[in-house]
């Protein structure tokens, strides 16, 4: 179903690049030629979007044990990396034409931003019921909706034309887009490289997952405990715990693991929903070379 929606979205978006492109050149409009810019950006986004889905729908092997799990979140990451290079690019111009003005046709602005407004809603009619299927589709579905938002920056501008004949409502609207663009592509970018650098997922509290495996009484620390995110809804936790004499000796260990497996399946912000605990005595502590 989301290679189904990110198809849809490309091929609505790269229709309305040709005809930005084409609407940019007619009334010289730099706000116009910004969002087609983006456009742009987005039908390559769109485009590795649409082959991370492909490839995360490969089953796992004994060489990719996650299989390409993970691949959504370096195809967000690039997008967001591609948006961050066109905002330079724009805000460059769009500070060239403060200086220097340059005549914009305001009637062809106009029309082509409405023709891109609408096919923008369309786009994100499309992607809307996807968007929280992962931060590949997150990525994909916030890149349309800033595109929608650029048209109506365009519109805007093409109104203030009209009206007042203002040089700069069109350099206005290219910078506005702009910072608007680049401050979503930020966010993205930073979530991208926390995955990617394995933190601790955001809303969950290392210190009460800590306390919730100590409380079973037959364990006596913890210790290389890790939270990470493979992908969207696949978070995985590893601990080591140490658990006492008596339980390995009566053969309770087993017990002790399936007890606090269940405990870590609820109560958190946090599904996590892939957990490997290594239940170690104290005997076996002082081997331990990493324990933090």
């Amino acid at each position: 179903m989301s290679r189904k929606r990110l198809a849809w979205a490309l091929g609505v978006t790269v229709s309305i690049l040709f005809v930005e492109i084409v609407g940019a050149i007619w009334s010289g409009s730099l706000a116009l030629l910004a969002d087609a810019g983006h456009m742009a950006t987005d039908s390559i986004g769109l485009v590795v979007a649409l082959f991370a889905a492909h490839l995360m729908t490969r089953p796992r092997t004994d060489k990719w044990t996650w299989g390409f799990a993970r691949l959504e979140i370096l195809a967000a990451g690039l997008q967001a990396g591609l948006l961050i290079v066109l905002c330079g690019f724009i805000g460059w111009e769009a500070v060239g034409r403060f200086m220097n003005p340059t005549a914009v046709e305001a009637g062809p602005m106009l029309l082509v931003g409405v023709i891109g407004l609408v096919a923008n809603v369309i786009s994100m009619s499309i992607l809307f019921g996807g968007r929280g299927a992962s931060l590949n589709m997150k990525a994909a579905f916030l890149e349309v909706s800033a595109d929608a938002l650029g048209s109506v920056a365009v519109i805007v501008a093409a109104l203030v034309l009209m009206w007042t004949g203002w040089p700069y409502a069109d350099s206005l609207a290219s910078l506005l887009i702009a910072i608007m663009i680049a401050a979503r592509a930020v966010a993205i970018l930073r979530q991208s490289v926390d995955i990617l650098l394995e933190k601790t997922p955001s809303g969950l509290d290392l210190n009460e997952v800590r306390k919730r495996i100590c409380e079973n009484p037959a364990v006596r620390q913890v210790h290389d405990l890790h939270v990470s995110s493979i992908g969207t809804g696949l978070n995985i936790l590893t601990a080591h715990v140490i658990v006492s004499e008596e339980c390995v000796s009566s053969g309770q260990t087993v017990e002790v693991l399936h007890d606090l497996q269940e405990a870590l399946k609820s109560g958190f912000d946090v599904d996590l929903n892939h957990v490997t605990l290594q239940i170690d005595s104290d005997l076996h502590a002082s081997h331990e070379d990493l324990a933090h």
